[in-house]
C-alpha cells in the first residue's frame, strides 16, 4: 500500500506486516526526489513495482522505485498536475485540476503529446482531478467542479458522453456532487487492466 501524504510531502509505502518507509521528507516541500518531495498528491503504482508521483509545488512527474530511488523526473507546463497514469513506454496522462482545468498526454521529457483544455463553454472543465484512458480509447475525466464525469473522444477532443447534470450537483439519477475519482468495473463485474498500471 501507498500514500500520498501531500501536507507532509512524503509518499509512504506500507509493506504488508512491515514498517512502513518514506520518500520525502516531512516538513521540506521543495523538489529534490527522493529526499523532498513538493507536496505528492499521487502515487499511481505501475506493472514494474514503481510508482507515478505528481508533485503540485512546481508541477513535477516523478516515477520512483519503492525504496526511494528516482527514476526519472520531468517538469510540466500545468498548474496543478493531478494522479498521472502510464499510457505507453514513454507516454503519460494527467489531469490539471483547475479552473478552466485540462487533460495532457505528455512525455518523460515534458513535452505535451495532446492536450484537451477548453477555456469555456460546455467543454471547460473545472478543476478535473482524475483521468484514465479506456480500453476502448475514450478518455474518462471526474470533473470535479462542474459535478460531473465526462468521456472525452481524443481525435475530436469533444465530450461524447457524460453522467451528472453540468454545473448542477445533487444525488438521485444522473446527479453528482463534486465526484473526485471513479474505477473502471467491465460487464461481470470484471476490472479491466492496463498493460502499464496492472
Amino acid at each position: 500500500m501507498t500514500i500520498a501524504d501531500a501536507q507532509n510531502c512524503r509518499v509512504l509505502v506500507i509493506p504488508t506486516g512491515r514498517q512502513a518507509r518514506t520518500i520525502g521528507t516531512p516538513g521540506s516541500c521543495v523538489h529534490d526526489p527522493p529526499r523532498s518531495l513538493a507536496s505528492p498528491n499521487g502515487d499511481t503504482p505501475l506493472a514494474n513495482g514503481d510508482l507515478l508521483v505528481s508533485e503540485v509545488n512546481g508541477s513535477y512527474v516523478d516515477e520512483l522505485t519503492t525504496s526511494g530511488r528516482l527514476v526519472w523526473s520531468t517538469h510540466l507546463p500545468i498548474a496543478y498536475p493531478s494522479d498521472p497514469q502510464q499510457l505507453g513506454p514513454n507516454r503519460y496522462l494527467v489531469a490539471d485540476y483547475t479552473r478552466p482545468g485540462g487533460i495532457y498526454e505528455f512525455n518523460r521529457a515534458g513535452r505535451i503529446l495532446w492536450s484537451y483544455h477548453p477555456a469555456s463553454g460546455q467543454g471547460m472543465l473545472d478543476h478535473p482531478s482524475l483521468a484514465e484512458r479506456l480500453p476502448n480509447g475514450l478518455i474518462a475525466v471526474n470533473d470535479d467542479y462542474r459535478d460531473r464525469v465526462v468521456l472525452i473522444a481524443p481525435h475530436t477532443k469533444r465530450i461524447v458522453w457524460q453522467y451528472g447534470r453540468t454545473d448542477a450537483p445533487g444525488t438521485g439519477p444522473n446527479r453528482l456532487k463534486t465526484p473526485d475519482g471513479f474505477d473502471l468495473r467491465a460487464p461481470g463485474g470484471v476490472t479491466p487492466t492496463h498493460p502499464y498500471t496492472g
